[in-house]
């Protein structure tokens, strides 16, 4: 029996060695990862593009009003800033926009034509009254005056706690008969003027107007 010991421990650690290999083959498996789960998706938006929750974009500001704003015409309207004056404009009359300039501006329009009246005001008495109606006289081509004629065709007119000077010149403006009015009056240590330029037949025809415009300016 000791002539096969031999045999028989080579035979144990045969079969040990195949069983021992055969588990590293066990354990080198590799088992397949599981795939992931793709990320979800993001909502889609609208067809505008926006997410289903985002404000509207565009559009009306919120409150507001509807229609065109309302119009200045027919109602007191105070000037900018300081001791002004304040008016009230007759309904035919369009407001146009303010500038540095004017404390009031204001479109006439009568039978297809078209006038401009202007309020300005400056500090002083801005050169006196007649070189003032000699600028004025320039402006629709005719010469210039003596204080005796200025005064002379001068019209007065009282309203409510001011005084007016007011002149009507007949003459050409950008090479059309052109008429003017104007009226100077004084209030705080400025200077007031009101001037309607335009086409002559238009311009005649809104003197009672002008007149009746003049007698509604106040002091506050």
């Amino acid at each position: 029996m000791r002539t096969h010991r031999p045999t028989l421990v080579l035979a144990v650690l045969l079969l040990l060695l195949a069983n021992g290999c055969r588990d590293r083959e066990v354990t080198a498996y590799r088992v397949p990862k599981e795939k992931e789960a793709p990320p979800p998706m993001a909502a889609a938006a609208p067809s505008g593009g926006l997410p289903a929750d985002h404000p509207p974009v565009g559009g009306a500001a919120p409150g507001a009003p509807a229609g065109a704003p309302a119009t200045m015409a027919n109602t007191a309207v105070p000037t900018a800033s300081g001791a002004g004056l304040s008016w009230t404009a007759p309904a035919s009359w369009t407001p146009k926009a303010a500038s540095a300039m004017r404390r009031g501006s204001f479109a006439v329009k009568r039978d297809g034509g078209e006038a401009d009246l202007s309020i300005t005001a400056f500090p002083g008495d801005t050169g006196g009254l007649h070189p003032n109606l000699n600028r004025w006289r320039s402006q629709v081509g005719l010469p210039a005056a003596s204080p005796t004629e200025l005064d002379a065709a001068l019209q007065h007119l009282d309203g409510q706690g001011l005084h007016f000077d007011v002149i009507e010149l007949v003459g050409t403006a950008n090479g059309a008969p052109s008429r003017m009015l104007g009226a100077i009056t004084t209030h705080g240590g400025n200077s007031w003027f009101f001037k309607l330029l335009g086409p002559d037949a238009l311009v005649a025809a809104e003197k009672p107007a002008f007149l009746a415009f003049l007698q509604t300016v106040k002091a506050p």
